[in-house]
């Protein structure tokens, strides 16, 4: 009944541990949910308000997206870059996930994955048909491939399409590329095709975001949306920005999408336009400065000769490998977590680390963001009171984490 390719797949795990959380909460048990991640904050107020006055809208749009909403997002993004994109660039879709998997289905070539990479680039790649090569990095170089491993794996055969995924600020480790000029390089000498996932990249935690795209903008389509820094995950609205350069590759994204989910809600894609043209810095700058408050008291609790970890830079996550032998798969250390302390990861295995690594991912946003948000200003020194006020679940999940590392 089932096909083959379709036989081996399990359910995403970042939505799967979102359920699992759940159905513990609803049988009484306290779990504190660091596996999902999801923006702890509101949806900005007039851009909800938006919504509301769209919500009439009933007509199917364009395929490749709303005109105006296209040209705004062609703006806002050429403001950011060393760039020119023009509406025809962009195509919105339900989700960047969505675009991310007609990419893979269309493209015939193999696709380079840095190890750790976000749970659901592989399965996609997986179902497009198309060979997954992983890249191993390493903590010093923040999670990220270097060029010189980029090209080792493009010499053994040069002849070949290669799709190279860059995912920064990063899902799961946190992290942001530092080294985009030496990959660049490699990039343009090859001509690679690269896949810039920057859904994260409004919350950068300093100033002055780097794309791959400032360094080869022929070469790169950015992968963006609504969801992490607007906090509009459930809205399903994400884009591709495709240079000219790849033409070929836009308008059959565009064929697929014309047989697939047709066009994105109507009144979402009317309500999108605002949130593109109206200054959201206060909310965003807000955002960063909670996050990265709550992320490095994550850190700096956790950090220790038990559990390695990077300083988070950016979205909301970290990464901790924990230091013991006595769990054959970072997946059994997870359940033991869980069930020793109520705490819920990821583990690195979801994102192609070797399972016996004792990785996982730590989403740092169980907290009540609308709250935290309406309490503070946007520029104003979050200290640890603050932070046990306002995210109290993670003060104390991060206490139980820390003692069940003690304890091995």
């Amino acid at each position: 009944m089932l096909k083959n390719i379709i036989k081996g797949l399990e359910p995403s795990s970042t939505l799967k541990i979102n359920e699992v959380s759940k159905n513990l909460e609803n049988n009484g048990k306290k779990v504190f949910k660091f596996g999902f991640g999801q923006s702890p904050f509101q949806v900005p107020n007039d851009i909800v308000d938006a919504l509301k006055d769209n919500a009439h809208q009933n007509k199917y749009l364009p395929m490749q997206g709303l005109e105006e909403l296209r040209d705004t997002i062609a703006k806002y993004t050429s403001a950011k870059k060393d760039n020119n994109y023009k509406s025809e660039n962009v195509i919105i879709g339900p989700g960047s996930k969505e675009l991310m998997f007609l990419l893979h289905i269309l493209f015939d070539g193999d696709i380079i994955l840095p190890v750790p990479s976000w749970v659901s680039y592989a399965p996609q790649a997986i179902l497009g048909r198309n060979k997954i090569i992983p890249v191993q990095t390493t903590r010093e170089n923040n999670w990220f491939p270097t060029g010189a491993e980029i090209e080792k794996v493009i010499s053994k055969s040069k002849d070949k399409n290669y799709l190279l995924f860059l995912n920064s600020p990063n899902n799961p480790s946190g992290q942001i590329c530092e080294n985009l000029e030496e990959i660049s390089k490699i990039i343009n000498k090859y001509n690679l095709i690269i896949l810039s996932d920057e859904i994260y990249s409004e919350l950068s935690f300093e100033k002055g975001f780097k794309s791959i795209a400032d360094f080869c903008p022929k070469n790169t389509i950015i992968s963006s949306g609504l969801s992490k820094w607007c906090g509009a995950g459930g809205w399903r609205l994400g884009y591709f920005i495709v240079p000219d350069s790849l033409k070929i590759l836009k308008d059959s994204i565009n064929v697929l999408a014309s047989e697939t989910f047709s066009a994105v809600s109507a009144p979402i894609q009317h309500a999108a336009i605002k949130a593109y043209s109206s200054d959201q810095n206060e909310y965003i700058n807000s955002s960063k400065n909670i996050l990265k408050a709550v992320g490095n008291y994550v850190y700096d609790n956790l950090k220790s000769n038990k559990i390695l970890i990077n300083k988070p830079m950016g979205g909301f996550y970290l990464m901790p490998e924990f230091l013991n032998k006595k769990f054959n798969s970072s997946s059994e250390m997870c359940n033991n977590i869980l069930k020793e302390t109520g705490v819920a990861l990821l583990p690195g295995s979801d994102f192609g680390f070797d399972k016996k690594k004792m990785f996982a991912r730590l989403s740092f946003t169980d907290f009540d963001g609308k709250n935290f948000m309406r309490q503070i200003k946007s520029n104003q020194k979050i200290d640890n009171n603050l932070i046990l006020e306002f995210a109290p679940k993670i003060v104390e999940g991060v206490n139980k984490l820390k003692k069940w590392s003690e304890s091995l």
